[in-house]
């Protein structure tokens, strides 16, 4: 049947955003882009939904005729599956005569119910007999469709079905062993994120009907650990243990695979929370095994206080609720084997605890244990760290007179150490009796060697130790090495030495971006902006090693923004931000602030205004550099409007500006700023709904110093006070971290969306009246000349004043030195 020729549609709808411009500015709002979208939007709903009722209330007559044609044709629909439903109603006692000879019974009934399950009994409801047939069908064995949460790998829905793969899956039996469920269970875990009282991980558990047996448990936690999903590990051993017929069959193997778990995570908190809990059973008391997990984990972190004490509790006899119910066969107190010492001394290098390894000297000898190799170079490493360089060439002798052997990781303690006692030639030596002795030396100990060698300008020859290093088979890439050795000329002074490492570099391998990063750092702070420049546009894009595309991070263009603005290059440093920008970076405000500062200064403010936007968009509170430079800005501009509404903003933020950077501020930048400018600004200022708050005050204050109006008039006596507390220490105050404070954010983006509004604080604060301005004009009769000080004598304050008053800026607080 053809349908109706339809009505040709209106041209669209189209609001006036002129007439939405007026009507907020009416209301002082501020008509941004987004503001003006949304109810560009919102206007064009209502004009359709109004279209359609008025459609509805009034059709045509083709559209009257669609309509009663379309009614008639249902008619006839329904009218048909009535007959239908009839017809294969009778003929269900004779069978079905569909589907192929090869295909089971149970797949055509399922595919005759499932087409027969859109079918609607008079066009109103579901006819009922089919849904008894689905039901029948489903308790026959074919539940596992309701179960929603199964994963099949490969393939669609309806791959299982067919009769090449019910050998491999049958959904009614789940023929799989005890791996192959194990596997499919971590797969589903792994996947998801619960805690113990979450009803998935019952539900799931449940469903993967293992008995969670001691060897089942430990294959679980195994291959989570082996994923990085240690919180899972721990939620299915508690959920595990927490059923009543299995909490008294507690694994002490299962508690000591999940400390092994969290060893490998580094989670000292969580592995020493389980051994507590193992401490407190007597079917999981620790063993050996498990004291040696818990000391290499709380070694590693460097936790030496909770060490010492899991050391005590090996001596120690469990508590009487423990001991108790112990075997008479079983004994648990321990006393510590090298595992543990070493551990101790392992946790002693990061603490620089060196009277530790004293301690556990003197426990070895009470012990009658014998120090091995282990134990002479973490001993020798703890010294180094705390800077007993002596105690570290005593401690290699004590164990050559051993008769333990040194290996490489001893030879690069000493290294270490002759290095930063600055004995170069004994390190080189140090390594050549190494090979003297038959010792094979590793990548490390070699790297430490040429960055020794580097730091100390001996280049070439830290590149014959790189030739060595090479020969061995687990050795640092090239790329890393030249790197290190780049930052160890830096960090000795040797400028020279680094770029001709770098060049030399190039010859033999390609740069990363790390070593990028480290030369444009070199460059812009030696004055080498082409060549920053030249290195930046040449390694953009470029290919490195297995093919990888070296693409610039964050610090690249950081380091490219320095080195323009040393070099004073404003255009590139527009673009370098401008890439930077479109490639999703920020610049780090607690860092770079004064980059987009002296940005501003040469005449690229729409940076400044860009970082801060950014700043507000990404919830963070901007620098206060950034408040401080568009405040003074907006004074040069003479938009003191915009200059009030700034620092009422700047009064929200979480830090305050004191008198004395103010101060700085206008004082630096006194060719910029005129007198006149000054006194515009405090004029306005009294507009300020914030006039009490110590950062307006403080710009109160100082702009009536440098006007010459004497003490501020719009702040009573306690503010002063007050004032004077914040500005004695000449900081910010800085209560918070200016990304971390999002309610601060939050009423500094609203006061912004003033801006531009003629309205926003004109009746906000009631202005002072009868104000006389040479009320607070320094008289000559009031100076005291009785008492000695270095306070100006009137003549030459009178003198400087005529002076500043040529050059359009006074600074009465200055001190004058006779000449």
């Amino acid at each position: 049947m053809e349908a109706a020729s339809t009505v040709p549609s209106p041209p669209p709808f189209e609001p006036n955003l002129e007439a939405i411009k007026h009507k907020l500015l009416k209301h002082n709002i501020h008509p941004t882009p987004k503001i003006l979208r949304n109810l560009r939007k919102k206007q064009i709903q209502k004009h359709n939904r109004k279209l359609s009722k008025t459609a509805q209330t009034q059709l045509t007559h083709q559209e009257k005729q669609a309509l009663a044609e379309e009614s008639h044709f249902q008619t006839l629909k329904n009218e048909y599956k009535t007959f239908s439903g009839a017809i294969r109603g009778d003929s269900q006692s004779s069978g079905l005569l569909v589907g192929m000879p090869w295909e089971r019974i149970e797949r055509v009934k399922l595919r005759e119910i499932a087409s027969g399950s859109n079918e609607f009994d008079g066009g109103n409801k579901l006819r009922v007999e089919t849904l008894r047939e689905l039901k029948e069908v489903f308790e026959d064995g074919l539940k596992w469709v309701l179960d929603n949460d199964i994963e099949f790998e490969g393939g669609d829905d309806g791959q299982f079905l067919s009769s090449e793969n019910q050998s491999q899956y049958d959904p009614t039996k789940r023929s799989r062993n005890d791996k192959e469920e194990i596997r499919f269970l971590v797969s589903r875990l792994s996947k998801r994120d619960f805690t113990v009282r979450d009803w998935k991980l019952a539900k799931i558990m449940k469903q993967s009907g293992l008995r969670f047996n001691e060897g089942q448990l430990m294959m679980i936690v195994k291959l989570l650990g082996k994923l990085g999903k240690w919180e899972q590990a721990m939620a299915i051993v508690e959920w595990v243990y927490n059923d009543k017929e299995r909490k008294n069959s507690r694994s002490r193997f299962v508690y000591t695979k999940l400390l092994s778990v969290l060893r490998i995570e580094r989670r000292p908190k969580e592995a020493l929370h389980i051994f507590n809990l193992m401490r407190e059973d007597h079917n999981i008391y620790p063993d050996m095994a498990a004291y040696h997990v818990i000391a290499v984990t709380l070694g590693q972190a460097g936790w030496v206080k909770e060490l010492l004490k899991i050391v005590e509790c090996m001596r120690e006899k469990p508590s009487k609720r423990t001991n108790s119910a112990w075997y008479k066969h079983c004994d648990p107190i321990l006393e510590p084997d090298m595992v543990i010492y070493n551990a101790v001394l392992n946790a002693c290098v990061p603490t620089q605890q060196w009277k530790g390894v004293s301690w556990v000297f003197g426990d070895l000898r009470k012990s009658g244990l014998k120090p091995n190799g282990a134990t002479y170079g973490l001993s020798m490493e703890v010294m180094l760290n705390s800077g007993k360089y002596d105690l570290v060439h005593e401690l290699f002798r004590k164990m050559n007179r051993s008769g333990e052997t040194p290996t490489a990781l001893t030879y690069k303690v000493i290294v270490r150490a002759l290095w930063e006692e600055g004995k170069v030639d004994a390190a080189v030596e140090a390594v050549r009796s190494m090979e003297r002795r038959g010792v094979v030396g590793n990548g490390s100990l070699y790297y430490e060697l040429a960055c020794c060698l580097c730091y100390y300008g001996r280049w070439q020859d830290a590149v014959l130790e790189v030739k060595n290093m090479r020969k061995l088979r687990h050795s640092k890439p090239l790329e890393v090495t030249f790197t290190g050795m780049i930052m160890s000329s830096l960090d000795g002074g040797h400028v020279s030495d680094g770029i001709s490492i770098f060049e030399f570099m190039k010859d033999h391998c390609v740069p990363n971006i790390g070593t990028i990063n480290i030369m444009l750092k070199v460059y812009g702070r030696n004055d080498l902006f082409t060549e920053a420049k030249e290195l930046f546009e040449e390694y953009k894009g470029a290919k490195g090693d297995n093919d990888t595309v070296l693409i610039p991070d964050e610090f690249t263009y950081s380091s490219m923004l320095e080195a323009s603005a040393s070099a004073l290059q404003w255009e590139y440093f527009e673009h370098v931000y401008k890439e930077m920008t479109f490639s999703g970076y920020q610049l780090d405000q607690s860092k770079h602030a004064s980059l987009l500062v002296k940005a501003s200064r040469a005449g690229k403010c729409h940076l400044l205004e860009h970082a801060f936007d950014a700043a507000l968009e990404a919830g963070e509170i901007p620098h206060h550099y950034l408040f401080t430079e568009m405040v003074f800005q907006a004074a040069i501009q003479q938009n003191y409007e915009r200059s009030v509404i700034l620092v009422n903003t700047l009064a929200l933020a979480p830090f305050q500006i004191s008198e004395r950077q103010w101060t700085e501020l206008f004082e630096k930048n006194r060719d910029e700023v005129t007198q006149e400018s000054l006194e515009n600004l405090l004029d306005a200022l009294r507009k300020s709904d914030y006039a009490s708050e110590p950062t307006v005050a403080n710009l109160s204050r100082t702009l009536h110093s440098l006007c010459g109006r004497g003490k501020s008039v719009f702040l009573p006596s306690s503010t002063d006070s007050a004032i004077d507390v914040i500005c004695g220490s000449n900081e910010v105050a800085s209560p918070q971290n200016y990304s971390t404070d999002r309610e601060g954010t939050a009423d500094i983006r609203n006061n912004l969306e003033s801006l531009g509004c003629d309205e926003a604080y004109g009746e906000s604060t009631e202005p002072l009246k009868d104000f006389d301005a040479t009320e607070f004009e320094i008289s000559i009769d009031q100076i005291d000349d009785s008492r000695e000080s270095k306070s100006p004598s009137a003549n030459e304050i009178l003198d400087a004043w005529k002076e500043s008053r040529k050059d359009g800026l006074f600074f009465p607080f200055q001190r004058w030195k006779k000449v």
